[in-house]
């Protein structure tokens, strides 16, 4: 029998990072919760890993990622030790070959389980605008096809469908949609013949749809999906020379890394998308400032939160209609980042009355957000002992919740009925807690 060799990589990395057996053991069980995989290792876990046991290939995803977030930097797994995984596809030279990849990885239903342990990682490489815009060498042509400005018109209007499904009834659906229509159209499109003109603004459409996919993908809660969509947006938006897309997947990738806690690295993408964009217009600058401003707040910063939000709301005060939306940014939006901003700093009463005014100022296509944002403003009233007020809240969030497919709403769901529970005493919350029993997919219930 071959004795097993002490894994000295992993044991360096544990000592830098200062950590406990059992410290490292719970954030290694914390990443694989956020990925859905249930984990439960001690420190004597961690001493099987230290002598030379090798952990299942999922779990050396989540010490890999446990370990770049504690040391704010890469770790890979020929430093940990660690084999390096099957899951991790080689590096391809063309980036519709890397698009196509992608996207046929998530047409494939036998795939989604796969995607959906791929981790959010905080180490993530994010490439500049500088580094961007040598990719359009790697868009090479040489097709008979030839497109026009209709191909791009088509491309156009189908991510503005996309989108409209995705706010009305949620992502888990329309995103494979999308991915089949990148794979089977936009690919050859991209490789196809064309003028310069129309081979940038086919290039920035195609960026525009990778985006989407990307927002699509964290809201089903595929966040290792989600980066490489958005990595590859930015690409493309560089390859076209698209300042307005790039910002707009920056501060996309920030409103992800946010909601998920990440509050330092969601800082410095929200400002890398404020800097790419200096010459941004009024309405624009409220979409970057606000989403600055909650970043700070989750990071401690009050001064630099309270200033990002006046420079927001001034912003929107100079826009030129403050009902026309930039994107899905709107007076609503700018009332969910004070919501959150308040929230952050300790103010849970402040933040519920933003959140009641940014629900009374939202569009009504925007059904997807009203389901979230109403859940977790009952949420807050309930924070404040408004039982029978959050009760209310909910129950309007329910009304909409059947027609959402949408795992972020199923998450605020899934916290209702824990946060119930307690309260089972009281006839409005038993009703609530029935109702939505008679909704909610059964795993939700708990």
């Amino acid at each position: 029998m071959v004795s097993k060799e002490p894994n000295s990589g992993l044991a360096r990395l544990l000592t830098e990072a200062r950590w406990t057996h059992s410290q490292f053991a719970r954030a290694v069980n914390r990443v694989g919760t956020e990925t859905g995989i249930r984990l439960r290792y001690d420190e004597s876990g961690v001493s099987h890993w230290l002598g030379g046991t090798v952990p299942r290939e999922p779990v050396r995803a989540c010490i890999l990622e446990a370990l770049s977030r504690r040391l704010s930097r890469p770790v890979t797994s020929t430093e940990a030790g660690l084999p390096v995984s099957r899951a991790v596809p080689p590096e391809a030279a063309d980036m519709v070959v890397e698009l196509i990849d992608l996207g046929r990885q998530d047409m494939d239903p036998s795939r989604r389980r796969v995607l959906g342990a791929g981790l959010f990682s905080v180490a993530l490489t994010i490439p500049g605008w500088p580094d961007v815009i040598g990719r359009a060498e790697a868009v090479q042509s040489g097709r008979i096809t030839r497109i026009g400005m209709s191909e791009v018109d088509m491309v156009v209007a189908m991510t503005e469908r996309v989108s409209d499904l995705d706010d009305q009834f949620g992502g888990r659906h329309a995103r494979p949609m999308a991915a089949s229509f990148m794979v089977n159209t936009v690919a050859s499109y991209l490789r196809a013949d064309a003028p310069t003109p129309v081979r940038q603004a086919m290039l920035s459409a195609a960026s525009d749809l990778l985006y989407l996919t990307g927002y699509m993908a964290v809201d089903e809660g595929l966040h290792g999906l989600a980066q490489r969509y958005y990595i590859k947006a930015l690409e493309l938006a560089g390859a076209a020379e698209d300042h307005l897309t790039y910002c707009t997947t920056l501060r996309g990738m920030s409103v992800q890394a946010v909601d998920l806690g990440h509050g330092a690295k969601a800082m410095q993408l929200a400002d890398a998308a404020a800097a790419a964009s200096p010459q941004a217009g009024p309405r624009m600058r409220a979409f970057l400032a606000g989403q600055q401003a909650h970043t700070a707040a989750q990071t401690g910063d009050r001064v630099s939160a309270m200033r990002f939000i006046r420079e927001a709301e001034a912003a929107m005060d100079r826009a030129e209609s403050r009902s026309a939306p930039f994107g899905s940014y709107d007076p609503s939006s700018l009332n969910y980042h004070i919501s959150q901003v308040r929230y952050e700093l300790g103010d849970v009463s402040g933040a519920v009355e933003a959140m009641q005014q940014s629900d009374k100022l939202r569009f009504g296509v925007y059904r997807r957000a009203r389901v979230r944002h109403r859940a977790t403003l009952a949420e807050r009233q309930l924070e404040l002992g408004h039982l029978e007020a959050a009760c209310a809240t909910w129950n309007q969030a329910l009304d909409d919740y059947p027609m959402v497919q949408s795992g972020r709403a199923d998450d605020r769901v899934r916290a209702m009925f824990g946060l119930l529970r307690p309260h089972l005493n009281n006839p409005t919350a038993r009703d609530l807690y029935n109702r939505a029993r008679g909704i909610a997919p059964p795993a939700l219930v708990g």
